[in-house]
């Protein structure tokens, strides 16, 4: 049997994601470390699924840092939440996606299915 700290920081990282924080994958989210240099210091976490736009993405970020901060190979830790827009294709794309037309600032186009005035 092998010594925790004789495994990459890499894995320990992601082992420590999987245990300690579990609301991640239980609220659709994903998480991956992008980076973790045992020289430098230096791990990268992103974060994705249902992170991107989660209100509290900013809490478990907060969590996460705090936690792997205590690390004493670890001197930078960096998590990152991609923009929802990021995967929408950005704030500049013009085409209709999931039938909001971002053309006409996300009102859509109710076409011939705008049921008029007199609808309750």
């Amino acid at each position: 049997m092998t010594d925790a700290d004789d495994e990459p920081l890499k894995a320990r990282v992601e082992q420590w994601l999987t245990r300690e924080m579990p609301i991640i994958k239980m609220h659709g989210g994903t998480s991956a470390v992008r980076e973790a240099d045992p020289e430098t210091g230096e791990v990268i976490i992103e974060l994705g699924g249902g992170c991107t736009g989660c209100e509290v993405a900013d809490i478990t970020t907060s969590n996460i840092e705090a936690e792997l901060l205590t690390w004493p190979e670890i001197s930078d830790i960096t998590v990152r939440v991609p923009d929802p827009r990021e995967s929408l294709g950005g704030p500049d794309q013009a085409e209709s996606i999931m039938g909001i037309d971002r053309t006409e600032g996300g009102r859509g186009d109710w076409g011939s299915s705008n049921p008029g005035k007199d609808h309750f």
